[in-house]
Parts: structure tokens; C-alpha cells; sequence
């Protein structure tokens, strides 16, 4: 936690991370859970954990961690079902407050952003007091608390936010960032994942200064030119992206977990139809279409594999991006019952921007859908489903992907 006299000179990007936010919301609304290990998930064994509270998380606990193996590293921990209206309704606040502080406001998903207040100064004051502002200000209207990364660059910024938590806050300023990165691992470099970790170590590159201190063309054997240039220019604090404020989405997607493993096609076609309906609702409420669809199977030994289909136009009509999840399904050997099956809509563009054609063969699925978002608008989602898609549910919890931040229209 930096002092309220720390040095922000130049560090005028920050990066909000709300706190453990499905859970804290659901603490909020609960104050018995209060102090107590909750995981936010499927309310039954197969599910997945979405949100977990630091009193849960000491366990070992984690996002996209199984339920089942959850409670084994934490027994007494509380289960309790996402309630994502709620979190949308109340990053809504906390986006409506970003904004109040500066227009320079990059939303990264429902909980997180970048903020550029460097042209704030003579409204708020430098970077240091408006971090301390806005965490003030979310505690004060939502009850909730996040942690604030302020630097001179994005990805020192998130490094910075990510160290602060939980409920804290980190300044770094422009004249320490090399001094703070060398000592972090490499792992901390943006895009350093683990296979390139494991392969960075192997060559005694373990920290931010190893890195610093290798030559150049030898990053460039062990990493590929394109990787060892980004990260040689990271490892000395320099990061030109700037604050994009108008963000696009690069995908929008819904996965289902199954209570028990199946292995009947049909049922699992029926449910990549209620999957892809379900996506397409969302790009239409979004004003987005998807160029390409992506299938994703889990099966019971846990092995993952993904396939990915070019539509012949983009669309946002879940009956076309339902036809071509099953297209994909249909050509994939299944040599075990599936326990995982999720949807995704990729290379999100603008709806209409592809221009219109001659003809329009998803007319009439485009009304049936239309007038199925008006009964949603009224009676609430679900209210009107496909026959195909009616009867039990055989998902515990299904997982929706981080919902994107909604748009804002122009000013």
C-alpha cells in the first residue's frame, strides 16, 4: 500500500481491478457471509467456481476451478449460485463512476479498467489523490472495495493493482519503473505464460533483470522475434498502447458444465442450439455480429479440444450460429461422453457493417428472434424458449463467460 505522500510523478494510467468482485457482491447482499470462505459457482459437484472470497482463495481455491475439488481444499466454504444481473447492475455504477472522474475510461470486462487521468490535474489533482478518490467513491455508493495500479504505462499499472490486493493501492512513478520491475519474475511480463516461463527459466531467466541483462538475438532463439521484441521493450517499462475508449469485444460466449457426462448426440445438439440462442441474445443486445463460431468440448477424461467455423456472412441470429456449432459437433470424433460443451461468436464486428445483401436467407429467423428479445425485454429471459431446447436442466450453474461491459453510447 503506497503512503499518502508517495511519488506519482508521471503515473498518470491507472488500473482499477474490483476485489474478488462475483463473490464480494454476493457478501453484500448477504452480510451472514461475511468473514466466511464462499465460493460463487455451481450449487452442485460439477460445477465450476467463478468467484471466490480471499477467506476461500488462502485454500487454494480458484476461478474455472471444479467445485468438487474446491470444497475438498476447503470444506467448510459456502456455495452460493451467480447472480449476473446483479454484477452487471453494479459495474454499471462503477463504469458510471470512472467516468465521472475522467472520459479516458477502458473497460477490460465487468469488474476491471484503465483509466488515463493525466488531463485530470486541475479537476482532481494528480494521479496519487484521484486513485484515492475513486476508491473512496466505490466504497461509498456500491459498498464494495477494489485495488487501483497507478503508473506511467497499462501494463505496469496492472502488474501494480494486481500486487495491491486485496483493497489496496500501488503508485509507481515514471523514474522507478525499471527499478520495480527487475526483481519480479519474468512470469509477470505481460504474455509470459507458462509454457514461456518454463522455457525462460530453463535458460537461467527467472526475473525481470535476468531478462533485462540477456542479449537480444538470444531471446530471439529461445522466444521468436515478434515475442522477444515485446518483451525486451516490457522488461524496461516501455508500453505505448494507450487507453482505448472505445473497446472492442473480441468474443461472447456461454459453456454449460453437466451434472452427469453425456454421451446422446442429439441432447447434446439440443444443447449447443439453447447455447447459441443464448450467445446470439447477447450480441444482438451488444448492436455486435460474429464472423466465426467456435465449439468447445469437455470430455470425461477432462481432455479439451476446440474447433472454429467462418460463416458466409457475419450475424448475430442464433439459428445460424447454432447451425454451425452442431455443423462442427457433427465432425468431431466423441470417443467419450462429453462433460463440458460451451458456444463462442468470434471477430466481433459492428452490426450492419458488412453491408447488406441481395438477399437475406435468416429473414424469418431474424423476426422469430427479434420478437423472441421482446418477449425476454418483458417477461424476463427463458420466458420463451425452442421446443427443441424444453425440459430438464442438465447444466449445474452453467458458466457464463465474463459478460462484456455494456456500451456506451456516444456523447
Amino acid at each position: 500500500m503506497s503512503a499518502d505522500d508517495a511519488d506519482d510523478t508521471g503515473a498518470g494510467i491507472l488500473h482499477v481491478d474490483m476485489d474478488a468482485f462475483y463473490a464480494s457482491v454476493e457478501v453484500l447482499d448477504d452480510p451472514s457471509l461475511r468473514g466466511k470462505p464462499v465460493i460463487v459457482g455451481g450449487i452442485e459437484g460439477r460445477g465450476v467456481v467463478s468467484s471466490a472470497t480471499y477467506e476461500a482463495r488462502r485454500y487454494g481455491v480458484r476461478s474455472a476451478m471444479p467445485v468438487g475439488q474446491a470444497m475438498r481444499l476447503c470444506p467448510a466454504a459456502v456455495v452460493v449460485p451467480p447472480h449476473f444481473d446483479r454484477y452487471l447492475a453494479l459495474s454499471d455504477q462503477v463504469m458510471d463512476l470512472f467516468h465521472e472522474i475522467t472520459p479516458l475510461v477502458e473497460p477490460l470486462s465487468i469488474d476491471e479498467a484503465f483509466l488515463d487521468v493525466r488531463g485530470a490535474r486541475r479537476l482532481w489533482g494528480p494521479p496519487g489523490q484521484v486513485a484515492r478518490m475513486l476508491r473512496a467513491r466505490v466504497r461509498e455508493r456500491t459498498g464494495l472495495t477494489c485495488s487501483v495500479g497507478a503508473a506511467a504505462t497499462k501494463h505496469v499499472a496492472k502488474i501494480a493493482s494486481t500486487m495491491s490486493k486485496p483493497d489496496g493501492l500501488l503508485i509507481i512513478a515514471a523514474a522507478d519503473t525499471e527499478a520495480f520491475l527487475q526483481p519480479l519474475s519474468v512470469r509477470a511480463l505481460w504474455g509470459v505464460g507458462p509454457k514461456a516461463g518454463d522455457v525462460l527459466a530453463g535458460r537461467g531467466i527467472r526475473t525481470v533483470a535476468d531478462l533485462v541483462q540477456t542479449p537480444r538475438p538470444v531471446l530471439e532463439r529461445v522466444l521468436g522475434a515478434a515475442m522477444a521484441d515485446r518483451l525486451w521493450h516490457l522488461a524496461r517499462g516501455r508500453d505505448a498502447r494507450a487507453v482505448e475508449t472505445e473497446r472492442v469485444e473480441k468474443s461472447v460466449g456461454h459453456e454449460e458444465t453437466f451434472q452427469t457426462d453425456i454421451a446422446d448426440a442429439q441432447v447434446l445438439r439440443a444443447e449447443l442450439r439453447h447455447l447459441a440462442d443464448r450467445v446470439g441474445a447477447r450480441l444482438r443486445q451488444s448492436g455486435w455480429e460474429a464472423a466465426t463460431v467456435s465449439l468447445k468440448l469437455r470430455f470425461s477424461d477432462f481432455t479439451t479440444l476446440t474447433r472454429t467455423q467462418t460463416l458466409p456472412e457475419p450475424t448475430a441470429v442464433g439459428q445460424r450460429l447454432g447451425a454451425a456449432a452442431i455443423d462442427l459437433f457433427d465432425q468431431v470424433d466423441r470417443p467419450l461422453p462429453v462433460r463440458l460443451i460451451g458456444v463462442r461468436a468470434e471477430r466481433l464486428r459492428p452490426a450492419g457493417s458488412a453491408g447488406t445483401a441481395l438477399w437475406d436467407d435468416d429473414e424469418e429467423w431474424r423476426q422469430v428472434e427479434t420478437a423472441l428479445d421482446d418477449a425476454a425485454a418483458r417477461f424476463g429471459e427463458g420466458a420463451v424458449r425452442r421446443a427443441a431446447v424444453l425440459g430438464p436442466r442438465r447444466d449445474v450453474g452453467g458458466v457464463t463467460h465474463h459478460p462484456p461491459p455494456r456500451r456506451r453510447p456516444a456523447d
